[in-house]
């Protein structure tokens, strides 16, 4: 894989429409929002998901590209999984002596041995090799801190939380059936965000890809994953969510030409007319001040 040597800086907006784009589960999942600004929140942890749940759809089997954090995965058995592959039997005394005569804990990894299974999941899981993990647990292969980080996505404007009853024409058991007296109606809430557009920020730095092995080709992954990951993702609850713009500022060095921020003012998203709220993407115009840009600094545009 070829070593990766620019700075990315990039701008995510994704848009939704009568959905719930991140519930929180600590408020009965209302749509996150700031409690003082009325902006809507999707949290980082949403947004990797759906990168994870992409590259495991598309590119489930392939070597290097499996997803260590994804459903009903026990992950101190995955870890376990890497020594076995490494060929270390974790029952028995380190087999280099700088590792320590004896094992300090049954089933637990230490010394080198660390190392090397920290080395085998990066190589194994995409996922551990872009966003990093603590894999400090059960059998141990420490902790990886990722190349690429993601903000939380902030809605552009003010959002307004509705909500609706929905009707279901049926009950789950006889004893409901009966307490209804025949109609066989429950009631129930959903929330919903009639329209909002997002923006988060993200970074990706070289020289914590040198430590993982996050290359161009993960890079090339990782944006075809923002630009699909909603197409392969969909859920009634959600609404209509769509990946409407991703700008990329590469840089021409491993330390960058620019400060992140200075690069992320230069893009804007306007709404077109103040007097009437939002509803579709059509709503806004996003743009992008490349005038003046520092020497060295690339943009890319990706999605409409």
């Amino acid at each position: 894989m070829t070593e990766l040597k620019q700075r990315h800086d990039f701008v995510l907006f994704f848009d939704v429409l009568d959905g719930n784009p991140n519930g929180d589960p600590d408020a009965g999942n209302l749509p996150r929002i700031d409690a003082e600004t009325g902006h809507g929140l999707v949290t980082d942890v949403s947004l990797k998901r759906k990168v994870r749940n992409f590259v495991l759809l598309t590119q489930e089997g392939k070597p290097g590209l499996d997803i260590f954090v994804k459903e009903k995965a026990v992950l101190n058995q995955r870890i376990a999984d890497a020594y076995k592959g490494l060929g270390i039997d974790l029952s028995e005394k380190p087999s280099r002596a700088e590792d320590g005569k004896k094992r300090n804990k049954p089933g637990e990894a230490q010394g080198s041995e660390v190392e090397k299974g920290r080395a085998w999941m990066c190589k194994t899981f995409f996922d551990v090799r872009t966003f990093g993990a603590v894999m400090s647990t059960g059998p141990n292969a420490g902790q990886v801190r990722g190349p690429m980080q993601l903000t939380f996505a902030r809605s552009v404007d003010p959002i307004v939380s509705q909500e609706h009853s929905i009707t279901r024409m049926a009950v789950a058991t006889e004893a409901e059936a009966e307490k209804q007296g025949g109609d066989n109606r429950t009631m129930g809430r959903k929330n919903t965000v009639p329209y909002g557009l997002y923006r988060a920020h993200g970074f990706v730095s070289p020289h914590l890809a040198k430590q993982t092995g996050f290359g161009t080709a993960d890079l090339e992954m990782l944006f075809q994953a923002f630009t699909h990951m909603f197409e392969l993702d969909r859920s009634a609850a959600r609404g209509l969510m769509s990946m409407r713009k991703v700008v990329v500022f590469k840089h021409g060095s491993e330390l960058g030409n620019a400060p992140a921020h200075a690069l992320f003012d230069r893009v804007h998203a306007d709404r077109k007319q103040r007097d009437k709220p939002a509803r579709s993407f059509s709503d806004y115009t996003v743009s992008v001040d490349k005038a003046g840009l520092p020497q060295g600094i690339e943009v890319l545009e990706l999605v409409g």
